[in-house]
C-alpha cells in the first residue's frame, strides 16, 4: 500500500515526460506537489517539515546550476572568440564521419569529463561540441547521456564507490578482499557493455536522427566501435584490478582516447564511405534546438590555442580530485573560506545546506571562462554577448531543478517524522526499494540493478543512489543469502545506467545544447538502450552467481 503510494509521483513523472511530453518545467512542480501531499496526508509531515525540505532543495540545486551555467559559458564563450570552429575543424581533420565523431566526442570525451569531475558535467561540455559538428541538438544530448554510464560508477576519481564503502562502515570497517571484490564486480558488467557502448547509442542516433531512420549506417561503423569499446574496457578493468577504483574511467578513457584517435587519423577499421546527418533544413522539427544557438564566431586560431581551455579545465580538475595532492582536501575542508555551510533549516533535521564553491566543476568552469578572454584576446562586445547568452540559457532548467531537488528531498527523509519509529512510517525511498526486494533470490539478482536505476532516476546522482539503497541492498542480499559485495556492486552499476534517463541530468544537458522542453523525447528515446544495458547486466550477475558460484 505505502510502495504503491510513494510511487505516484514517480510514475506520474515518467508518463508526462515521457508519454505526453510535458516539459521538465511543468512536470517537476507538479510531481513535486504530490510528493508533498502524499508527505503531508499519508506520512504525518508537518508544514514546516515540507518547507524546509523544499528550501533544502532550492539549495541543493545551486551547485548543478553553477555546473550548468559555467559549461555554458565555456561553449558560448569559444563560440565568440572563434575557439569553437577552430576545434571543430580539428574533430574534422581527424575524420569527416559523424559516426567517427561520435565515438570519440560522445564516447570517449564524455567518459574522461565524467572521469574527472562527474555529477552531470559531461554531457553538459559534449553534447554543444557535438551540436556545433553539425549533429542535430537533441541527436546530441542522447548521445552524450547514453555514453555517461559506464564510466559513472568510477566517475569523479571513484565517488560512488567510495560512497558505497562509506556506506557500509568505511575501508576501517570491511577487508581489503570485500572492497576489492565489490570495485571488481562494479567494473566487470560495465565492461561487458562498454564492448557495445559507442554501437548501441550510435544505432540509436542513426535510427531516431538520421535521414535514414535506420540503425544500416551504424552497423557499417561497426568494427570502429568494437575498437573503441575494448580499447576502453581493457585497461577499464584492469587499472581497476591493479591501480583502485579511483582511476578506471580517468585513465582508461584517457588511453582509448588516444588509441582511438590515432586509429581514426589512419582509418584504422573506419567505415568506408563518409556519413553525417544531413542538411538542418530537412531535420524534423524534434530534433532541433529550442532556441536556436548563435552561430560561432569565425576565426584563423590555432588549434592548439583553442584547445588550451579545455586542457586547462581537465587538468584543475584532476588536480583537484586526486587526494594525494592536498588540494581536494584544502577545497573542502570545513571552516575554510572555500565551504558555505548552513545549520539545519527551520530546525528541520536532514536540511542543512554545504557549497564547496570552489570544489563544483562549475567554478572551474566559469574561471576558465574568464582566462579565456585573455587567452583568446576576445573584445567585450563578444564577452558580453556569451555571458548574456549564458543567463538566457541556465534560466530555463532552473524551475525544473529546484523542484525536482525539492521532491527529492522530501522522498528520501519522509519517515523523519514523530511517528518515524512505526515501520509504515519510513520513508518514501524506503518502502519503494522495501516492495521490489520482496521477490525471491532469483528474482531479486534481476531487481538489485533495477533500484540502483530508479535511485539515479529520482535523484540525478550515482552517488545519491548508492547513499540511498547501499545499506537496504545489503540488507537485502544478507537475508536472501547472496553475495553482499555483488548486491552493492550492482546498485552501483544500475545507478551508471540510470544516468542516462534521470530527469536532473537530462534537463542540464538540455539545458546547456538548447533543447529545454523536449526533455521527455529524451528520455522515450534513452529508456531503449538503458532497458538494454540492464538485461545485459543483469545477464552477467545472473552468470556470476549461478555460473561462477560467487
Amino acid at each position: 500500500m505505502y510502495a504503491l503510494l510513494a510511487f505516484i509521483p514517480i510514475v506520474f513523472c515518467v508518463v508526462v515526460m515521457a508519454a505526453l511530453n510535458w516539459p521538465a518545467k511543468i512536470a517537476m512542480p507538479i510531481s513535486w506537489l504530490i510528493t508533498a501531499v502524499l508527505g503531508f496526508f499519508v506520512w504525518n509531515m508537518d508544514l514546516l517539515q515540507l518547507g524546509a525540505y523544499t528550501v533544502a532543495g532550492l539549495f541543493n540545486s545551486i551547485e548543478v546550476l553553477i555546473i550548468i551555467f559555467g559549461a555554458i559559458l565555456v561553449m558560448n564563450t569559444l563560440k565568440m572568440s572563434g575557439g569553437m570552429v577552430a576545434i571543430n575543424n580539428g574533430f574534422r581533420s581527424i575524420s569527416p564521419d559523424a559516426r567517427v565523431q561520435a565515438v570519440i566526442v560522445g564516447f570517449l570525451f564524455v567518459s574522461f569529463i565524467e572521469a574527472a569531475a562527474g555529477f552531470g558535467t559531461p554531457a553538459a561540455l559534449a553534447a554543444p561540441l557535438m551540436i556545433s559538428l553539425g549533429f542535430p541538438p537533441v541527436a546530441a544530448v542522447v548521445m552524450a547521456l547514453i555514453c555517461d554510464s559506464a564510466c559513472v560508477a568510477f566517475g569523479a576519481i571513484g565517488t560512488p564507490v567510495q560512497q558505497a564503502i562509506a556506506c557500509l562502515g568505511g575501508a576501517e570497517a570491511l577487508d581489503a578482499a570485500y572492497i576489492g571484490q565489490m570495485s571488481l564486480w562494479t567494473a566487470i558488467p560495465h565492461a561487458v557493455v562498454m564492448l557495445i557502448l559507442p554501437f548501441m547509442a550510435i544505432a540509436i542516433i542513426c535510427k531516431f536522427f538520421s535521414p535514414e531512420r535506420s540503425v544500416k549506417p551504424a552497423l557499417q561503423a561497426l568494427p570502429f566501435c568494437l575498437f573503441a569499446g575494448a580499447s576502453y574496457a581493457v585497461p577499464y578493468v584492469l587499472i581497476n584490478i591493479f591501480v583502485g577504483y579511483e582511476f578506471p574511467s580517468l585513465f582508461g578513457a584517457l588511453i582509448a582516447l588516444v588509441i582511438t584517435v590515432l586509429a581514426a587519423k589512419f582509418r584504422f577499421l573506419t567505415p568506408r564511405k563518409t556519413w553525417h546527418f544531413g542538411p538542418e533544413s530537412e531535420w524534423e522539427d524534434s530534433w532541433k534546438a529550442s532556441r536556436p544557438p548563435a552561430p560561432p564566431k569565425e576565426s584563423k586560431m590555432s588549434l592548439i590555442r583553442a584547445w588550451i581551455p579545455y586542457v586547462i579545465i581537465a587538468l584543475i580538475l584532476v588536480a583537484t580530485r586526486i587526494p594525494a595532492l592536498g588540494i581536494k582536501g584544502l577545497l573542502n575542508q570545513t571552516g575554510s573560506i572555500f565551504v558555505i555551510k548552513s545549520g539545519d533549516l527551520f530546525g528541520v533535521a536532514n536540511t542543512a545546506f554545504t557549497l564547496k564553491w570552489a570544489y563544483v566543476p562549475g567554478t572551474v568552469f566559469i574561471l576558465v571562462a574568464l582566462i579565456t578572454v585573455f587567452l583568446h584576446k576576445m573584445r567585450a562586445k563578444d564577452v558580453g554577448t556569451a555571458w548574456a547568452a549564458s543567463f538566457r540559457q541556465v534560466s530555463g532548467a532552473a524551475v525544473a531543478l529546484v523542484f525536482g531537488l525539492a521532491m527529492v528531498q522530501i522522498l528520501r527523509y519522509s519517515g523523519s517524522n514523530d511517528v518515524a519509529a512505526v515501520d509504515e512510517m519510513k520513508s518514501m525511498i524506503y518502502h519503494m526499494a522495501e516492495a521490489l526486494s520482496k521477490v525471491g533470490r532469483s528474482l531479486y539478482i534481476a531487481i538489485s540493478p533495477v533500484i540502483g536505476v530508479l535511485g539515479a532516476f529520482i535523484s540525478g546522482s550515482n552517488t545519491v543512489a548508492v547513499t540511498m539503497f547501499a545499506n537496504l541492498q545489503e540488507q537485502a542480499a544478507a537475508n536472501l543469502g547472496l553475495n553482499t559485495a555483488i548486491i552493492v556492486a550492482a546498485n552501483t552499476v544500475g545507478g551508471g545506467i540510470g544516468n542516462m534517463i534521470c530527469v536532473n541530468n537530462v534537463v542540464a544537458a538540455c539545458a546547456t545544447a538548447g533543447t529545454t522542453g523536449k526533455e521527455g523525447k529524451i528520455i522515450r528515446v534513452n529508456a531503449i538502450p538503458a532497458a538494454i544495458y540492464t538485461v545485459i547486466v543483469i545477464l552477467v550477475l545472473m552468470a556470476a552467481f549461478y555460473i561462477l558460484g560467487l
